[in-house]
C-alpha cells in the first residue's frame, strides 16, 4: 500500500504487520481505515504464509479510537436504525472478526491507546506495550454513552478492575495494566517495534495447525462463560443510550467539544 494509505502492511518471514497509518491525527479511525481492516485481517487469516499478525499504530500514538471529526460531519443525523447498523457492522462485527480470527494476532502499543483504539488492542490475543502507553474509555463520561460498544473490559481486567475503570473513567498506564492483567508486557518505548516482532515470530515457530487448534480452544473457554452473549448483550444496551436525553444534550452542542478535550489529553500527556 501507498504511505498514504489508512494502513501500511509489512511482511517479515511469517509476520505480517499492519500498521494504522494515521499518525498525524493520532491514528484517529476513519470509516475507510476500519474497512480496510477488516479486509486485512481477512486477507491475513486467508494467506497460508502468514501464521501471526501483529497491530500497530505510526507516530506517537496507537490510536485515539474512532475519528469523531468525521462522526459529526457525517453521522451525527444518523436515525437510530443506521447508526445500530452502522455500529453493529464496522464497531462490533469488525471486533469480532479480530477476535475470532484464526492465527494468533498481537498488538504492540505506545501512547495513547483510548476508546475504539481501546477496543482494537484488546481484539488481540497478546499486547506488548511501550512504558509510555496509556488505556482510557473515555465514551461515558465525554458522551454519555455505556462505555465502547465492545464491552471486553470485565473479561480482560476483572470485574473489580474493570468497574473502577468504567466507573470513574481515570485512564490507567502501561504498568498498572500489566498488574492487573491485560497487557502482556511492558518495555521501553524505543524496544516496543523489535520486542512485538520477537515475540511475534516465536509464535510463529509453532506447529500453524495445531496453534489455530489451540487459539480456538482458549477463546471457547470464554464463549462457554458467556462472552459472546455478554458483548452482544452490551453492544444492544450501549445502543439504547444513544436515545438518552444525556447524549442528546452533548449530541446539540456538537462534537467540537469532546474532540477539544480529547485533544487536550493527549498533549498533557505526551506534549
Amino acid at each position: 500500500m501507498q504511505n498514504d494509505s489508512p494502513l501500511i502492511i509489512e511482511n517479515r518471514g511469517a509476520v505480517r504487520r499492519i500498521w494504522l497509518n494515521r499518525g498525524d491525527a493520532a491514528n484517529a479511525q476513519t470509516r475507510q481505515m476500519l474497512i480496510d481492516l477488516d479486509a486485512a485481517i481477512a486477507a491475513a487469516s486467508a494467506d497460508e504464509s502468514v501464521r501471526v499478525i501483529v497491530l500497530a499504530g505510526k507516530g506517537k500514538h496507537f490510536s485515539a479510537g474512532h475519528d469523531l471529526k468525521e462522526a459529526q460531519a457525517k453521522r451525527s443525523d444518523f436515525s437510530a436504525q443506521e447508526r445500530w447498523r452502522y455500529e453493529e457492522f464496522h464497531y462490533l462485527d469488525y471486533c469480532l472478526n479480530i477476535w475470532d480470527c484464526p492465527k494468533p494476532v498481537v498488538a504492540q502499543v505506545q501512547g495513547a491507546c483510548v476508546a475504539g483504539g481501546f477496543m482494537l488492542a484488546n481484539m488481540a490475543d497478546l499486547i506488548i506495550a511501550a512504558d509510555d502507553a496509556w488505556f482510557w474509555d473515555s465514551v461515558m463520561f465525554s458522551m454519555g454513552l455505556a462505555a465502547t460498544e465492545v464491552l471486553f473490559q470485565p473479561w480482560v481486567m476483572g470485574m473489580r478492575h474493570a468497574k473502577e475503570f468504567l466507573f470513574m473513567g481515570e485512564r490507567i498506564n502501561a504498568a498498572d495494566a500489566y498488574r492487573i492483567g491485560m497487557v502482556n508486557r511492558v518495555v521501553a518505548r524505543d524496544a516496543l517495534d523489535d520486542s512485538a516482532m520477537a515475540a511475534a515470530e516465536r509464535i510463529a515457530q509453532a506447529p500453524p495447525f495445531a496453534m489455530r487448534a489451540l487459539k480456538k480452544s482458549v477463546n471457547r473457554t470464554y464463549d462457554i462463560q458467556g462472552f459472546r452473549n455478554a458483548v452482544q448483550a452490551h453492544f444492544d444496551t450501549h445502543q439504547v443510550t444513544h436515545a438518552s436525553s444525556e447524549f442528546a444534550e452533548i449530541r446539540d452542542r456538537g462534537m467540537t467539544e469532546v474532540i477539544s478535550h480529547n485533544k487536550t489529553d493527549l498533549r498533557s500527556v505526551h506534549g
